[in-house]
C-alpha cells in the first residue's frame, strides 16, 4: 500500500493529528487539521479557558507545530510501523485519518495537490513544500528495504495476500508459479525494472524520476535522502529505526519501542505462501543495471542510518541504548542583568 501520517501539534486544533494517504512519493505525514476544524477548536478551547482559568499545557504552544511525512514504501514493514503510529495516538495526543487515491496511484496529479492543500493545511512531498509552502517545514522520515527482498515479497503478496486481510482477493489470486519460475521464463512481474521503486520514491514529481535506470534520479534521491529527511531507516533494522525517532522526537514516538518489542503488532501483516528465491535467480537479477543502481541507493540509505545510529546508540550485553546529551551551552553573550 502507497500513504502517509501525519501528527500536528498545536494550540490551534486537536493538538495533534495524524494523515496516511496512500501515495508513493509520501506515505506517513504528521501535519495539521483543517482549517475550518482548527478554528473551531480555537473556540471551543478559548471558551473553555475563559471558565476554566489559564491552560497548564505549556508543551502546546504555535511554536510546537510538527509535521512529519513518512514518504511509505509498499513492502517495507510501513503497516508494522504506521499501526505503531496508530496504538500510540491516544496515549500522545494526536488524531489519525486514512486518505485513500484511487488505485493507489503514486503520483498526485497538480490539480489533486491543489485541492488537497486547500482543504488540508500540509504540503506533499518535498516539490510541494516549496511550491505550496508552509510556516514550518515539514520532518521526512521514511524506511527501505533490501530491492530483491521488496520484490519478492510484493511479488507474492499479489498472489497470496497476507495475514492482515486473508480473505481479500488480490490482483494476481490463482496464479501460482514461483518468483523462481517467473524470473527463469523472463516474466514481466518479476523484470528486472520492478525493481526500479525506492528511488523515485525519493527523487520527487520529476518525470525523469520514473525513467527506469536514470543516473539522474538516483543522484537526485540520494540528494533528497541526506537533505530533505530526518530521518531513513532499513526494514532489516527495523527496531533500531523506532529507537532512534523515540529518542528523537518523544512527542510523538513516546514508547514506540516497547511496544514495538512487545505488542502485537510488532510484525503486523506477513506475506502468505512467499518462498525465498534460489541463488541462481538472485544472480540472474544482480546482472541488471536496475539493481546494481537501486542496490547501491539501498546501501547508501544503510550506511547513513548506521552511520547516524552509531552517534546516538551504545551497544552493551547486546542491547542498544540511546545515549544521553552529551553537549552543554556555556558563553551565552550578551549577559542578561
Amino acid at each position: 500500500m502507497l500513504g502517509i501520517v501525519m501528527v500536528f501539534s498545536s494550540k490551534m486544533c486537536f493538538r495533534q493529528l495524524m494523515i496516511q494517504l496512500d501515495l508513493s512519493f509520501c506515505s506517513v505525514l504528521f501535519l495539521s487539521v483543517e482549517r475550518a476544524i482548527a478554528r473551531h477548536e480555537v473556540r471551543e478551547i478559548e471558551q473553555r479557558h475563559t471558565m476554566d482559568g489559564p491552560r497548564q499545557d505549556t508543551a502546546l504552544d504555535e511554536d510546537e507545530d510538527v509535521v512529519i511525512i513518512y514518504n511509505r514504501v509498499p513492502k517495507t514493514a510501513s503497516t508494522s510501523f504506521t499501526n505503531i503510529a496508530y496504538d500510540l495516538c491516544a496515549k500522545n495526543k494526536y488524531h489519525v485519518l486514512h486518505i485513500n487515491t484511487t488505485k493507489n496511484n503514486p503520483v498526485m496529479s497538480l490539480q489533486d495537490q491543489v485541492i488537497t492543500n486547500e482543504n488540508v493545511d500540509f504540503t506533499i512531498l518535498i516539490l510541494c513544500y516549496f511550491r505550496f509552502g508552509v510556516k514550518k517545514k515539514p520532518i521526512y522520515i521514511n524506511v527501505i528495504r533490501d530491492p530483491i527482498e521488496r520484490l519478492v515479497s510484493y511479488y507474492y503478496f499479489l498472489r497470496f495476500g497476507d495475514d492482515y486481510r486473508p480473505g481479500l482477493r488480490r490482483r494476481k489470486q490463482g496464479d501460482k508459479k514461483t518468483f523462481d519460475e517467473c524470473v527463469a521464463e523472463g516474466g514481466s512481474d518479476c523484470a528486472p525494472e520492478k525493481l526500479w521503486l525506492q528511488i523515485p520514491f525519493f527523487c520527487g514529481h520529476s518525470s525523469e524520476c520514473w525513467n527506469v535506470g536514470s543516473r539522474w534520479a538516483m543522484d537526485q534521491a540520494k540528494y533528497n535522502l541526506i537533505n530533505e529527511y530526518f530521518l531513513v531507516g532499513v526494514t532489516e533494522e527495523l527496531e533500531d529505526f523506532i529507537m532512534l525517532l523515540e529518542a528523537a522526537l518523544p512527542r510523538f514516538f513516546r514508547g514506540a519501542t516497547e511496544l514495538y518489542r512487545t505488542g502485537k503488532k510488532s510484525h503486523l501483516r506477513k506475506t502468505t505462501e512467499k518462498k525465498l528465491p534460489s541463488k541462481q535467480t538472485v544472480a540472474k537479477l544482480q546482472q541488471s543495471d536496475v539493481w546494481k543502481m537501486e542496490n547501491e541507493f539501498y546501501e547508501f540509505a544503510l550506511e547513513q542510518f548506521q552511520f547516524t545510529r552509531a552517534h546516538a546508540v551504545r551497544e552493551k550485553d547486546g542491547d542498544l541504548y540511546i545515549l544521553a546529551q552529551n553537549f552543554f551551552y556555556e558563553k551565552i553573550y550578551p549577559k542578561s542583568n
